[in-house]
């Protein structure tokens, strides 16, 4: 969903507008192009890490894919701003470099994370994915032409999952799910409220998590163990306002003070809803189809209540 975000797992991705897609009539064969940081660390390679801006117009930007063209429009913004990003932080090109090892492996399991959408969302819909180096502040975006990925970004994401290759598969889940969220195509309404967009982000983390085997945001599992009582009581104390900066895009944190719980509530959230349907592939549809207006209606029907054990907010 379009908003700007920091530094935080998939704070590190922000969406753009899009645009519905028709729905896939036969099993997906979703494109996932990596043949532009290939041709990145082409040229990086030629040039010692250190690629002029020029070389990075003509050998990388010029020639890339649709959609590091609009990467390039509405992330990196020209070659000379990219090639200052590479002078500022050459570490992180020098370690996007291995993670880029990793990327026929992901694609690989992308094409079983797309069949599995299929099954159980058969009008998902499936654009592309694409993997691009950019400037090191933005893990991706949603775009109409599907999923664009920070290759330098996400691997620098270290409190993630922290095998790469399971991390960007987990990610882009995570991502894909969006696509299939009229909700998330759009900007929030003004009165958009903390309950809606933690069930957004919540509701891409189930689906996410039953099509790739995981969460992207896995530290938060291990962040919120004992807590869960006093953090599901504030959220359902302030989950009707729309001051989402305590639970949502606010970077991943730390151990003592996880940041972006909106996605761990609102994924539990999700999952109960799931768990009591008797029509499985229909929860899934309502779970994707959350809207502002129908939020509280969902939060009742899912019979979800905060964990026990403490007695009063902190």
């Amino acid at each position: 969903m379009p908003r700007l975000i920091a530094a935080g797992l998939i704070a590190l991705l922000v969406p753009l507008h899009s645009h519905a897609t028709e729905p896939a009539a036969t099993p997906p064969a979703a494109q996932v192009r990596i043949d532009d940081v290939q041709r990145f660390y082409q040229l990086y390679d030629r040039t010692d890490g250190h690629p002029a801006a020029n070389r990075l117009q003509s050998d990388y930007l010029d020639q890339g894919s649709p959609g590091l063209k609009q990467f390039v429009h509405s992330r990196i913004g020209s070659a000379d701003k990219l090639a200052a990003a590479i002078d500022k932080a050459p570490d992180a090109y020098l370690d996007a470099r291995a993670c880029a090892a990793t990327l026929p492996a992901v694609r690989q399991q992308l094409g079983d994370v797309f069949s599995r959408l299929a099954a159980i969302h058969p009008q998902a819909v499936f654009p592309p994915v694409t993997v691009v180096i950019g400037r090191n502040t933005t893990g991706g975006t949603t775009t109409a032409s599907g999923v664009i990925i920070g290759l330098e970004t996400i691997c620098r994401a270290n409190w993630m999952e922290p095998d790469i290759t399971a991390r960007l598969t987990h990610l882009i889940a995570h991502e894909y799910v969006h696509l299939q969220q009229p909700a998330a195509r759009i900007d929030p309404p003004p009165e958009a409220s903390v309950l809606f967009l933690s069930l957004i982000e919540g509701g891409a983390e189930f689906i996410g998590e039953q099509i790739s085997g995981q969460v992207a945001n896995i530290h938060l599992q291990r962040w919120t163990q004992g807590h869960e009582c006093t953090i599901e009581r504030r959220f359902l104390a302030e989950a009707d306002g729309t001051d989402v900066t305590p639970w949502l895009y606010n970077g991943p944190g730390t151990p003592e003070q996880p940041g972006d719980l909106g996605y761990w509530v609102g994924y539990r959230i999700a999952k109960s809803y799931y768990e009591q349907a008797v029509d499985k592939q229909q929860a899934v549809a309502e779970i994707l189809s959350i809207n502002n207006d129908t939020a509280a209606g969902f939060l009742a029907k899912s019979g979800w209540k905060p964990a026990g054990g403490c007695t009063a907010l902190p």
